[in-house]
């Protein structure tokens, strides 16, 4: 225990700074929800699987190096939300912003199931109207 009172002595800059950089995280991901919840396509829940993109299919440099800067900045928060568990910050929702991010198979199927929750769809939908954009639309069968 005496260990780890004097690592936090000698340390108290980096957990400051780790403190300022959770809070910055988190009023940024207050100001881009209502944008981020804007920007999905009306349908894009649909359909019970996830349709490729033209541009996947082709393997353009422009979606590799997207794919590759959104999957790394999706590592980075994930990491960074499990240090937030110990540390000052919104561990669990960092966490699943990076989940998110991060390209893995049935992840359509986990934000499919996320999105029809009762208490979800309905706060989407409120974000979206606000910003003049139509409901979601969601096949539940």
């Amino acid at each position: 225990m005496s260990t780890a009172i004097e690592w936090l002595n000698e340390n108290q800059q980096l957990l400051i700074q780790l403190g300022g950089l959770s809070a910055l995280i988190f009023v940024l991901s207050l100001l881009a929800l209502p944008w981020l919840v804007a920007k999905i396509p009306e349908d894009y829940f649909v359909q019970k699987t996830r349709q490729s993109s033209l541009s996947r299919k082709r393997l353009s440099v422009f979606w590799l190096m997207t794919f590759l800067i959104k999957n790394l900045l999706g590592i980075i928060l994930l990491g960074s939300g499990f240090l937030m568990l110990f540390l000052p910050g919104q561990g669990i929702l960092t966490m699943f912003a990076g989940l998110l991010m991060i390209d893995y198979p049935g992840k359509y199927l986990l934000e499919r199931k996320i999105v029809l929750h009762h208490t979800i769809l309905p706060k989407l939908n409120w974000l979206r109207k606000k910003a003049n954009q139509p409901p979601l639309k969601i096949n539940q069968r």
